[in-house]
Protein backbone atom coordinates (compact mmCIF):
# COMPACT_ATOMS: atom_id res chain seq x y z
CA UNK A 1 0.00 0.00 0.00
CA UNK A 2 1.30 3.45 -0.91
CA UNK A 3 0.51 6.15 1.65
CA UNK A 4 1.83 9.66 1.06
CA UNK A 5 0.28 11.67 3.91
CA UNK A 6 -0.22 10.96 7.63
CA UNK A 7 -1.00 12.83 10.83
CA UNK A 8 0.61 11.77 14.10
CA UNK A 9 1.16 12.98 17.67
CA UNK A 10 4.60 13.17 19.30
CA UNK A 11 5.36 13.24 23.03
CA UNK A 12 8.93 13.41 24.25
CA UNK A 13 10.03 11.92 27.56
CA UNK A 14 9.82 13.69 30.91
CA UNK A 15 12.97 14.39 32.86
CA UNK A 16 13.52 12.16 35.89
CA UNK A 17 13.14 13.75 39.36
CA UNK A 18 16.13 14.56 41.49
CA UNK A 19 16.71 12.58 44.67
CA UNK A 20 16.55 13.74 48.30
CA UNK A 21 19.11 11.71 50.22
CA UNK A 22 21.77 12.05 52.93
CA UNK A 23 24.92 10.08 53.49
CA UNK A 24 24.45 7.25 55.95
CA UNK A 25 27.85 5.79 56.58
CA UNK A 26 29.63 4.35 59.57
CA UNK A 27 31.68 6.94 61.44
CA UNK A 28 29.89 9.73 59.54
CA UNK A 29 27.11 10.68 61.97
CA UNK A 30 26.19 13.88 60.18
CA UNK A 31 26.57 13.05 56.51
CA UNK A 32 25.65 15.72 54.04
CA UNK A 33 23.17 15.57 51.13
CA UNK A 34 24.02 13.09 48.39
CA UNK A 35 20.84 13.02 46.23
CA UNK A 36 21.67 12.63 42.53
CA UNK A 37 20.14 14.37 39.52
CA UNK A 38 17.39 12.84 37.43
CA UNK A 39 18.03 11.63 33.87
CA UNK A 40 16.98 13.50 30.76
CA UNK A 41 13.84 12.43 28.90
CA UNK A 42 14.14 10.95 25.43
CA UNK A 43 13.94 13.07 22.29
CA UNK A 44 11.96 12.03 19.23
CA UNK A 45 14.24 12.07 16.20
CA UNK A 46 13.27 11.58 12.56
CA UNK A 47 15.80 10.05 10.18
CA UNK A 48 15.39 9.83 6.40
CA UNK A 49 15.93 6.42 4.82
CA UNK A 50 16.12 5.94 1.04
CA UNK A 51 15.00 2.32 1.42
CA UNK A 52 11.51 3.41 2.52
CA UNK A 53 8.97 4.27 -0.18
CA UNK A 54 5.76 4.98 1.70
CA UNK A 55 4.30 6.35 4.97
CA UNK A 56 2.24 3.19 5.42
CA UNK A 57 3.47 2.47 8.97
CA UNK A 58 1.92 5.71 10.21
CA UNK A 59 -1.59 4.57 9.28
CA UNK A 60 -1.51 1.99 12.08
CA UNK A 61 0.19 4.00 14.81
CA UNK A 62 -0.81 7.59 15.43
CA UNK A 63 0.92 8.36 18.74
CA UNK A 64 4.65 8.16 19.43
CA UNK A 65 6.01 8.66 22.95
CA UNK A 66 9.63 8.60 24.09
CA UNK A 67 10.75 7.16 27.42
CA UNK A 68 11.11 9.20 30.59
CA UNK A 69 14.43 9.81 32.28
CA UNK A 70 15.03 7.75 35.45
CA UNK A 71 15.10 9.33 38.94
CA UNK A 72 18.34 10.25 40.64
CA UNK A 73 19.55 8.07 43.50
CA UNK A 74 21.55 8.30 46.70
CA UNK A 75 25.34 8.57 46.73
CA UNK A 76 25.12 11.19 43.99
CA UNK A 77 23.99 8.66 41.40
CA UNK A 78 22.69 10.32 38.27
CA UNK A 79 19.46 8.84 36.84
CA UNK A 80 19.87 7.21 33.45
CA UNK A 81 19.05 9.38 30.46
CA UNK A 82 16.29 7.88 28.31
CA UNK A 83 17.13 6.65 24.84
CA UNK A 84 15.90 8.78 21.95
CA UNK A 85 12.99 7.43 19.94
CA UNK A 86 14.16 7.13 16.33
CA UNK A 87 11.50 7.27 13.59
CA UNK A 88 12.51 6.55 10.00
CA UNK A 89 10.77 8.20 7.06
CA UNK A 90 11.31 8.06 3.28
CA UNK A 91 13.53 10.57 1.54
CA UNK A 92 11.18 13.21 0.16
CA UNK A 93 9.12 13.51 3.37
CA UNK A 94 8.09 16.96 4.57
CA UNK A 95 7.17 17.43 8.24
CA UNK A 96 4.93 20.35 9.18
CA UNK A 97 2.93 21.41 12.21
CA UNK A 98 -0.78 20.63 12.21
CA UNK A 99 -1.78 23.88 13.90
CA UNK A 100 -0.25 26.48 11.58
CA UNK A 101 1.01 24.26 8.72
CA UNK A 102 4.53 25.68 9.03
CA UNK A 103 7.21 23.40 7.58
CA UNK A 104 9.68 22.02 10.12
CA UNK A 105 11.93 19.93 7.86
CA UNK A 106 12.16 18.79 4.25
CA UNK A 107 14.09 15.52 3.93
CA UNK A 108 15.74 15.64 0.51
CA UNK A 109 18.80 13.51 1.28
CA UNK A 110 19.41 10.11 2.80
CA UNK A 111 20.22 9.89 6.52
CA UNK A 112 19.16 13.43 7.42
CA UNK A 113 18.22 13.82 11.08
CA UNK A 114 15.75 16.14 12.77
CA UNK A 115 14.85 16.43 16.45
CA UNK A 116 11.11 17.08 16.42
CA UNK A 117 10.53 17.28 20.19
CA UNK A 118 13.15 17.39 22.94
CA UNK A 119 12.96 15.45 26.17
CA UNK A 120 12.67 17.30 29.45
CA UNK A 121 15.77 17.93 31.57
CA UNK A 122 16.22 15.90 34.71
CA UNK A 123 15.62 17.55 38.07
CA UNK A 124 18.56 18.39 40.31
CA UNK A 125 19.10 16.31 43.45
CA UNK A 126 19.39 17.88 46.88
CA UNK A 127 23.19 17.66 46.75
CA UNK A 128 23.03 20.50 44.24
CA UNK A 129 21.26 22.79 46.70
CA UNK A 130 23.67 22.55 49.62
CA UNK A 131 25.13 25.92 50.62
CA UNK A 132 27.02 27.32 53.57
CA UNK A 133 23.70 28.65 54.84
CA UNK A 134 21.60 25.56 54.07
CA UNK A 135 23.79 22.53 54.51
CA UNK A 136 20.97 20.00 54.73
CA UNK A 137 18.42 20.80 51.97
CA UNK A 138 15.35 18.59 52.18
CA UNK A 139 14.16 19.22 48.65
CA UNK A 140 15.04 18.37 45.06
CA UNK A 141 13.73 19.40 41.68
CA UNK A 142 11.16 17.53 39.70
CA UNK A 143 12.14 16.71 36.14
CA UNK A 144 10.89 19.03 33.44
CA UNK A 145 8.02 17.70 31.32
CA UNK A 146 8.59 16.66 27.74
CA UNK A 147 7.15 18.41 24.72
CA UNK A 148 4.12 17.40 22.69
CA UNK A 149 3.44 18.20 19.07
CA UNK A 150 0.94 17.19 16.40
CA UNK A 151 2.50 16.98 12.96
CA UNK A 152 1.69 16.15 9.36
CA UNK A 153 3.98 13.90 7.33
CA UNK A 154 3.74 14.42 3.59
CA UNK A 155 5.70 12.41 1.05
CA UNK A 156 6.58 14.01 -2.26
CA UNK A 157 8.50 11.71 -4.54
CA UNK A 158 12.01 12.70 -5.55
CA UNK A 159 12.10 12.00 -9.27
CA UNK A 160 13.88 13.68 -12.15
CA UNK A 161 10.96 13.19 -14.52
CA UNK A 162 7.22 12.98 -13.91
CA UNK A 163 4.90 11.40 -16.48
CA UNK A 164 1.55 13.21 -16.49
CA UNK A 165 -1.63 12.83 -18.49
CA UNK A 166 -5.23 11.73 -18.41
CA UNK A 167 -6.04 8.20 -17.24
CA UNK A 168 -5.51 5.46 -19.80
CA UNK A 169 -3.26 7.39 -22.23
CA UNK A 170 -0.39 4.90 -21.92
CA UNK A 171 1.75 6.39 -19.17
CA UNK A 172 2.42 3.06 -17.46
CA UNK A 173 3.35 1.36 -20.72
CA UNK A 174 5.72 4.22 -21.51
CA UNK A 175 7.56 4.03 -18.19
CA UNK A 176 7.79 0.26 -18.52
CA UNK A 177 9.73 0.54 -21.80
CA UNK A 178 11.84 3.53 -20.73
CA UNK A 179 12.93 2.03 -17.41
CA UNK A 180 12.19 -1.71 -17.59
CA UNK A 181 9.89 -1.35 -14.58
CA UNK A 182 6.74 -3.46 -14.30
CA UNK A 183 3.76 -1.29 -13.33
CA UNK A 184 0.20 -2.59 -13.44
CA UNK A 185 -1.10 -2.02 -16.98
CA UNK A 186 -4.67 -2.45 -18.23
CA UNK A 187 -7.03 -0.78 -20.68
CA UNK A 188 -9.23 1.09 -18.22
CA UNK A 189 -8.95 4.39 -16.33
CA UNK A 190 -7.09 4.69 -13.03
CA UNK A 191 -5.04 1.53 -13.45
CA UNK A 192 -2.26 3.51 -11.78
CA UNK A 193 -3.53 4.20 -8.27
CA UNK A 194 -0.10 4.94 -6.81
CA UNK A 195 3.05 6.46 -8.33
CA UNK A 196 5.38 4.00 -10.03
CA UNK A 197 9.11 4.71 -9.98
CA UNK A 198 11.60 3.47 -12.51
CA UNK A 199 15.23 4.22 -13.38
CA UNK A 200 16.29 4.94 -16.96
CA UNK A 201 19.92 4.28 -17.83
CA UNK A 202 20.99 7.16 -20.09
CA UNK A 203 23.86 6.19 -22.41
CA UNK A 204 25.39 4.18 -19.57
CA UNK A 205 26.54 7.50 -18.10
CA UNK A 206 23.91 8.31 -15.51
CA UNK A 207 20.61 7.16 -14.10
CA UNK A 208 17.41 9.18 -14.42
CA UNK A 209 14.52 8.50 -12.03
CA UNK A 210 11.12 8.61 -13.72
CA UNK A 211 7.76 8.60 -11.92
CA UNK A 212 4.54 7.43 -13.55
CA UNK A 213 1.95 9.49 -11.70
CA UNK A 214 -1.76 8.66 -11.24
CA UNK A 215 -4.03 10.01 -13.96
CA UNK A 216 -5.82 13.30 -13.53
CA UNK A 217 -9.36 14.42 -14.22
CA UNK A 218 -11.03 17.80 -14.20
CA UNK A 219 -11.17 19.53 -10.79
CA UNK A 220 -8.29 17.40 -9.48
CA UNK A 221 -6.87 20.42 -7.64
CA UNK A 222 -9.88 20.12 -5.31
CA UNK A 223 -9.18 16.43 -4.72
CA UNK A 224 -11.48 14.94 -7.35
CA UNK A 225 -10.42 11.62 -8.83
CA UNK A 226 -6.97 10.92 -7.41
CA UNK A 227 -6.48 14.67 -7.03
CA UNK A 228 -3.65 15.62 -4.74
CA UNK A 229 -2.13 12.12 -4.95
CA UNK A 230 -1.16 13.16 -8.46
CA UNK A 231 -0.50 16.86 -8.12
CA UNK A 232 1.79 16.99 -5.10
CA UNK A 233 4.32 14.69 -6.73
CA UNK A 234 4.80 17.00 -9.72
CA UNK A 235 6.28 19.72 -7.51
CA UNK A 236 9.71 18.09 -7.10
CA UNK A 237 10.37 16.88 -10.63
CA UNK A 238 12.82 18.63 -12.97
CA UNK A 239 10.92 17.70 -16.11
CA UNK A 240 7.37 16.69 -17.04
CA UNK A 241 6.43 14.29 -19.83
CA UNK A 242 2.91 15.29 -20.86
CA UNK A 243 1.53 12.14 -22.49
CA UNK A 244 -1.42 12.40 -24.89
CA UNK A 245 -3.33 9.61 -26.63
CA UNK A 246 -3.53 10.32 -30.38
CA UNK A 247 -4.89 6.91 -31.41
CA UNK A 248 -7.98 6.60 -33.59
CA UNK A 249 -9.88 5.06 -30.66
CA UNK A 250 -9.46 7.99 -28.29
CA UNK A 251 -12.81 9.75 -27.93
CA UNK A 252 -11.73 12.95 -26.16
CA UNK A 253 -10.30 16.14 -27.66
CA UNK A 254 -6.52 15.78 -27.26
CA UNK A 255 -5.79 19.51 -27.19
CA UNK A 256 -8.53 20.14 -24.62
CA UNK A 257 -6.98 17.40 -22.45
CA UNK A 258 -3.63 19.17 -22.71
CA UNK A 259 -5.10 22.52 -21.65
CA UNK A 260 -7.16 21.03 -18.84
CA UNK A 261 -4.23 19.27 -17.17
CA UNK A 262 -2.13 22.43 -17.33
CA UNK A 263 -5.03 24.35 -15.82
CA UNK A 264 -5.36 21.88 -12.95
CA UNK A 265 -1.64 22.13 -12.21
CA UNK A 266 -1.81 25.92 -12.26
CA UNK A 267 -4.76 25.96 -9.85
CA UNK A 268 -2.91 23.61 -7.51
CA UNK A 269 0.45 25.39 -7.67
CA UNK A 270 1.33 27.94 -10.39
CA UNK A 271 5.04 27.16 -9.95
CA UNK A 272 4.52 23.76 -11.59
CA UNK A 273 3.86 25.39 -14.96
CA UNK A 274 7.35 26.89 -14.89
CA UNK A 275 8.81 23.41 -15.28
CA UNK A 276 9.92 22.21 -18.69
CA UNK A 277 7.30 20.03 -20.40
CA UNK A 278 7.83 17.56 -23.21
CA UNK A 279 4.62 16.88 -25.11
CA UNK A 280 4.42 13.21 -26.09
CA UNK A 281 1.97 11.98 -28.74
CA UNK A 282 1.58 8.35 -27.70
CA UNK A 283 0.00 5.32 -29.43
CA UNK A 284 1.17 6.34 -32.89
CA UNK A 285 0.86 2.70 -33.94
CA UNK A 286 -2.93 3.13 -33.66
CA UNK A 287 -3.09 6.55 -35.35
CA UNK A 288 -4.10 5.38 -38.81
CA UNK A 289 -6.59 8.19 -39.54
CA UNK A 290 -4.24 10.66 -41.24
CA UNK A 291 -6.82 13.47 -41.38
CA UNK A 292 -7.51 13.20 -37.66
CA UNK A 293 -3.79 13.12 -36.86
CA UNK A 294 -3.17 16.15 -39.07
CA UNK A 295 -5.88 18.03 -37.18
CA UNK A 296 -4.25 17.19 -33.84
CA UNK A 297 -0.86 18.33 -35.11
CA UNK A 298 -2.39 21.58 -36.35
CA UNK A 299 -3.83 22.37 -32.91
CA UNK A 300 -0.35 22.01 -31.42
CA UNK A 301 1.26 24.21 -34.07
CA UNK A 302 4.06 26.23 -32.50
CA UNK A 303 4.61 23.68 -29.74
CA UNK A 304 7.31 21.02 -29.80
CA UNK A 305 6.07 17.45 -29.51
CA UNK A 306 7.51 13.97 -29.95
CA UNK A 307 5.52 11.20 -31.60
CA UNK A 308 6.07 7.77 -30.07
CA UNK A 309 4.63 4.30 -29.73
CA UNK A 310 5.42 2.55 -26.49
CA UNK A 311 4.31 -0.70 -28.19
CA UNK A 312 6.43 -0.61 -31.37
CA UNK A 313 9.26 1.57 -30.04
CA UNK A 314 8.72 4.31 -32.61
CA UNK A 315 10.23 7.64 -31.47
CA UNK A 316 11.57 6.28 -28.16
CA UNK A 317 15.24 6.87 -29.04
CA UNK A 318 14.50 10.53 -29.71
CA UNK A 319 12.48 10.82 -26.51
CA UNK A 320 15.29 9.28 -24.44
CA UNK A 321 17.80 11.76 -25.87
CA UNK A 322 15.56 14.72 -25.09
CA UNK A 323 14.98 13.47 -21.53
CA UNK A 324 18.72 13.07 -21.03
CA UNK A 325 19.52 16.58 -22.25
CA UNK A 326 16.72 18.29 -20.34
CA UNK A 327 17.62 16.67 -17.00
CA UNK A 328 21.38 17.24 -17.21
Amino acid sequence: MFIDIAKIELISGNGGPGCVSFRREKYVPKGGPDGGDGGKGGNIVFVSDHNLKSLMDFTYKKKYQAENGLPGDSRDKHGRDADDLIIKVPVGTIISRQDDESILIDFNENNQQFVAVEGGLGGRGNAQFATSVNQVPYYAQKGLPGESLEIVLELKLLADVGIIGFPNVGKSTLISVLTKSKPKIADYPFTTLVPNLGVMNYRGERQIVIADLPGIIEDAHNGHGLGHQFLRHTERTKLLLHVLDVSDYYQRDVFEDYKLINKEMELFNPEILKKKQIIVFNKMDSAQDKDRLAMVRKKFKGKKFIEVSAITGEGLAQLIEVIGKETF
